[in-house]
């Protein structure tokens, strides 16, 4: 098997003892009843919230203790491009095989259920994820295709201002609510903007991660924009897991809270 960096993975038998360094995919294995099989995480797998006190926790996701991980002895390594360093995913790949996952759209995220599906011998329950998140998603647009655009910054961080651009899993579900991202065409994944940027759009969504924006935040970006400026659930926009299912009630609020 190939990981989504088209890493070749030796995997003989379904993996026993994971490691998972994404809080979205460590929530992701939970939902999918690999519980038991998890022996380490990060600081930020905040969902469920009881599990970082029932397992190893090796650090962060740029910075990890490395004897903490080998001495959890894992037989499977899941990391992500954007979250992990490719210095994490070396160090990593000594210890065992490492999954190294990239979403960026739904397509890729479908092909990570179809893996972890094939690594764990639990086809029926990733097949059935996916379908419930293709029916979600097919609805979501049914529901959105027909409004009007809005341009949109999505903020994710204060000082610098920080946006999103368009190789993004957010860029993704903002494409969803039909949005123009403002910023879509920047080189950058993050692009630093000005404040006088936002002057001329339609929405300005704060983020609640990884900076945590807060109805405090609204009036200060009131003063560079006519935009309505809203504060929004970033995990809801940024967690490509299984709280992505969850995700659609929240986003038929937000769509009607903004229309």
């Amino acid at each position: 098997m190939k990981d989504q960096l088209g890493r070749l993975l030796t995997v003989t038998s379904p993996p026993q003892r994971i490691v998972c360094l994404v809080p979205s995919l460590t929530e992701l294995l939970v939902d999918l009843g690999l519980e038991d099989r998890l022996v380490g995480l990060t600081k930020f797998c905040v969902h469920p919230k009881y599990l970082r006190s029932k397992k190893a926790v090796v650090g962060g996701t740029k910075t990890i203790h490395l004897d903490r991980v080998a001495a959890l002895k894992p037989d499977f390594i899941l990391c992500n491009k954007e979250e992990n360093t490719p210095e994490i995913v070396a160090d990593c790949n000594r210890i065992a095989p490492v999954y190294v996952s990239n979403i960026i759209t739904f397509d890729d995220l479908f092909l990570l259920l179809s893996d972890l599906g094939e690594l764990f011998q639990i086809e029926a329950k990733t097949q059935i994820l996916t379908q419930s998140l293709q029916s979600k998603i097919a609805a979501f647009r049914s529901k959105t295709a027909h409004l009007q655009k809005k341009s949109v910054a999505y903020i994710i961080w204060n000082e610098p201002l920080m946006s999103v651009g368009g190789y993004t899993f957010i860029q993704t579900i903002l494409e969803l609510f039909n949005f123009q991202n403002a910023f879509a065409r920047k080189p950058e994944r993050y692009p630093i903007i000005e404040t006088s940027d936002l002057k001329n759009l339609d929405l300005v969504l704060l983020s609640s991660e990884p900076f945590p924006f807060k109805e405090k935040h609204i009036r200060k970006f009131e003063q560079f924009t006519q935009a309505e400026v809203v504060c929004v659930d970033g995990e809801y926009f940024s967690w490509y897991g299984s709280r992505f299912l969850k995700a659609f009630d929240y986003f038929e609020s937000l769509l009607t809270d903004i229309n």
